[in-house]
């Protein structure tokens, strides 16, 4: 072969080389519709997305100019430029596209009838509005969004629509993040992740705005926040000049603010702004001017994805047992309970305190060291117990005249004999399910709610509402997580994922990862007869048990450990 031949194919497969590259790095941007090119945007977000997508074209029909309109509501550069020129004048300054996001599995332009009047029909995935709070909607879910046209110099153009945008699922994913903006706990030491959706390159104003609105549905009572009640953004915008986020702030509820509220308020947005690469710090400004923030040592700062202590609590020859690093020992200081079938006990993650079930699961106890157990309640069935960090230990089942019921007990501290304070809560968004599982978050704001009807299962989290003195009051409504299976048990990995499975002990078992901050279910490595899971600090430490033993996770499998206790978990 010569010389020039080999050139040729050289040459030949260098362009080839070239071609596959740029296809494959096309196919990371999923498009629809009349899209012209990505680039790169940067306020806010160094690597967000850009979509530039295509004008009016002349002569298109109504039922064109309606589809690309919602198509190009995927370029939100300049206020939405484009999009705007499918409008009339009058309707193109009235638009608020900012008010909701649509995000559609399919949708298609219909005729209602009525002359100039249309339907954008869609199957609606999710609605995300002003605030970035997503909601998830089941498939079919159907929404129509009416469309009035007129002509404008013998163009068609949208003279009526209602405010926000509709986008496809696929381009939701690329130019939409989910970012957490940050509550404090009642008593200010934790920090609570409220997860949001924006716009990638918009982030550190809309988070701003979300946060001075408050937190979502369902941590409302639950959390509190520094920021007072009508404090306002003063100008539109929150510039990052060389690093700071100037947030500048209505003057007066800003200046009457105590020395301890400002800084929290500071600490609050600093944390919410951790996901922004171009935001080194935080200033705080009223009507522009900087106000000094002090801190004299009064405000720690929050902790933030609480941890919680490298041993388990388990059951080994009939007995309560601690597990850590493979290793089995006693439970300090506390009596036999052989006599009682211990089964999935808890440990309090600040005190001494346990509790366990019966075998049959019918019996809740708790035991503090230097006293017999104690028997709290019984039921046809209850859930695995869970301690919160107020010492009140969780559980599930049905009420003595039917429906579902959680109860919980703060046994700590009280004395041998003495009656134990104790809490029954029936939300009614429970009404007709049967809980599976219940666990409580690390920082012990929030619930883990897995519950059946009908054979459907719903992985749920609830925010804890307390008196003042953490006596919890109820539950409530909760936000509702995508599994791709029906688990009946689950536990926390950290402050914005848990861990779910449905066991079994005669068929593979596929746990999933379920994270606020995404919409798909994340599956671990398949493993045989999975009957049990806990989880310390993180993905890399969940642990699964089989009538072969514990295993833990190791990359995408499974690592076999001590064989012989059972009904793991750690403490909470």
């Amino acid at each position: 072969m010569t010389g020039k031949n080999l050139g040729k194919r050289h040459h030949a497969a260098v362009l080839l080389m070239m071609l596959v590259l740029l296809l494959a790095s096309c196919a990371r941007i999923p498009t629809a519709g009349p899209v012209g090119k990505s680039s790169e945007g940067s306020a806010g977000n160094l690597t967000a997305p850009v979509f530039l997508p295509a004008a009016p074209q002349a002569g298109a029909a109504p039922e064109t100019i309606i589809e690309d309109f919602y198509r190009a509501g995927s370029g939100y550069e300049d206020d939405y430029a484009v999009a705007r020129e499918y409008l009339t004048q009058a309707s193109s300054v009235a638009w608020k596209p900012d008010q909701r996001a649509l995000v559609y599995r399919e949708a298609r332009v219909v005729s209602t009838g009525v002359e100039n009047v249309y339907n954008y029909e869609l199957d609606v995935a999710y609605t995300v509005d002003a605030d970035g709070i997503a909601t998830q909607t089941p498939e079919g879910t159907k929404e129509n969004i009416p469309a009035t046209v007129t002509q404008v110099d013998g163009e068609w153009r949208i003279s009526a629509i209602p405010d926000g945008t509709a986008i496809p699922e696929e381009t939701f994913k690329v130019i939409y993040g989910a970012y957490p903006i940050y509550f404090y706990d009642p008593s200010f030491t934790y920090a609570v992740p409220d997860v949001r959706w924006f716009i990638k390159n918009k982030t550190v104003k809309a988070m701003t705005s979300a946060l001075l609105a408050g937190p979502a549905p369902y941590l409302r009572g639950a959390v509190v926040t520094a920021f007072p009640s009508g404090i306002k953004l003063a100008r539109e915008s929150v510039p990052v000049v060389s690093g700071a986020a100037q947030v500048d702030l209505t003057a007066k509820e800003l200046t009457e603010a105590s020395t301890e509220d400002r800084l929290r308020m500071q600490t609050q947005l600093a944390l919410t702004f951790r996901s922004q690469p171009d935001v080194v710090n935080v200033e705080l400004r009223a009507n522009q001017d900087l106000v000094r923030v002090e801190d004299n040592g009064s405000v720690l700062p929050p902790v933030q994805d609480k941890s919680v202590p490298a041993r388990q609590i388990a059951v080994s020859g009939n007995e309560l047992v601690r597990y850590e690093n493979n290793r089995v020992s006693p439970l300090p200081d506390m009596q036999t309970v052989s006599a009682l079938g211990p089964r999935f006990p808890a440990e309090s993650p600040v005190s001494q305190t346990v509790a366990f079930l019966n075998e049959s699961r019918t019996m809740l106890y708790s035991m503090v060291p230097g006293q017999p157990a104690r028997a709290l309640t019984t039921r046809s069935t209850l859930t695995h117990p869970s301690f919160s960090l107020q010492d009140w230990v969780w559980t599930a089942g049905p009420g003595p005249t039917g429906g579902t019921e959680i109860v919980a007990y703060r046994p700590a501290g009280v004395a041998e004999g003495a009656a134990v304070p104790t809490v029954t809560l029936a939300p009614s968004w429970l009404a007709g399910r049967t809980i599976k599982d219940l666990r409580v978050s690390r920082e012990g704001v929030r619930a883990l709610v897995i519950s059946e009807q009908n054979g459907k299962t719903r992985v749920q989290v609830a925010g804890i509402i307390r008196a003042a003195d953490g006596t919890p009051r109820e539950l409530t409504p909760p936000i509702t997580l995508e599994t791709g299976s029906e688990p009946d048990q689950g536990v926390w990995v950290t402050d914005t994922t848990v861990a779910v499975m449905k066991g079994s002990a005669a068929a593979n078992v596929t746990p999933e990862l379920l994270s606020l901050t995404s919409g798909q279910p994340q599956q671990l490595a398949p493993w045989p007869g999975l009957v049990g899971l806990s989880a310390g600090n993180g993905t890399e430490e969940i642990y699964a048990q089989s009538a072969e033993g514990i295993f833990q996770r190791l990359g995408n499998g499974w690592s076999p450990q001590l064989k012989g206790p059972i009904d793991l978990s750690f403490p909470g």
